[in-house]
């Protein structure tokens, strides 16, 4: 509660004459009390639990429509930081998602690697190397890790626990994501999303040391969803195959 004007008046001629007014007119001093505290004190409501609830919630709806659509396709570029080493890795190439759980990353630069997975198994192709990893989508993209929540939208909603932070720029909204079940290589998310379409533009992902991956996806396109074909893999022939899982 701000009083400003009443503190202008304090300890006044007019003040005084207020007083005054007490001893002469006790009716007239009161009304007048009434109406002076009436523009003298202008509450600032700030903004409760519910509001900011509501604000989330209304950002995370908006999303959810416009990625609730078979598939997409996007241009992506990535910003790897290992805080403890000073070191920073940046890459680049091309991202495929269809709903459920399917996703397909296609780096290019600045070595070719390709990241697929069918929602249950998942390949990993450095054909440099002539080399395939093989695992469980699970471990790597389930509950969100791994920006999996991108094959599957409602599992920012189910998975983390979500608050609003401001935003580097006016046109974008900043959601932090804490992973309801955090680990040393998952302990929380951010995403910047534009306030005009609810796109993700930036996500930002860190472990327990402080580590970040930066992705920023530009030119998506929710209008010709990639075929089921693209999150299958068949190892090449003579390729060395390395088990990721126990």
């Amino acid at each position: 509660m701000v009083c400003g004007i009443a503190g202008a008046i304090s300890g006044t001629g007019q003040e005084r004459g207020i007083m005054k007014s007490v001893k002469i007119d006790g009716f007239k001093s009161i009304t007048m009390a009434i109406f002076i505290l009436a523009i003298a004190c202008v509450w600032v409501r700030p903004a409760s639990a519910s509001d900011t609830d509501g604000a989330i919630d209304t950002i995370i709806a908006g999303v959810e429509a416009r990625y609730n659509v078979p598939g997409f396709t996007a241009d992506f570029d990535q910003e790897s930081i290992l805080k403890a080493m000073a070191v920073t890795d940046t890459a680049s190439g091309r991202l495929m998602v269809r709903q459920p759980g399917k996703m397909r990353w296609e780096y290019l630069v600045p070595d070719p690697q390709t990241i697929i997975t069918d929602g249950s198994d998942l390949w990993v192709y450095r054909p440099e190397d002539n080399q395939v990893l093989v695992g469980k989508a699970p471990s790597f993209f389930g509950e969100g890790k791994g920006a999996g929540f991108l094959s599957d939208i409602k599992t920012i909603r189910n998975s983390f626990r979500i608050s609003l932070e401001p935003a580097d720029e006016p046109t974008l909204y900043r959601l932090k994501l804490v992973p309801n079940r955090s680990s040393v290589d998952f302990m929380e998310v951010r995403l910047d999303i534009s306030k005009k379409r609810f796109d993700l533009v930036r996500i930002v992902t860190f472990n327990v040391y402080g580590d970040e991956t930066r992705i920023d996806l530009k030119n998506v396109n929710f209008n010709n969803p990639p075929p089921e074909a693209l999150f299958r893999f068949d190892v090449p022939e003579g390729a060395d195959v390395v088990q990721m899982n126990p």
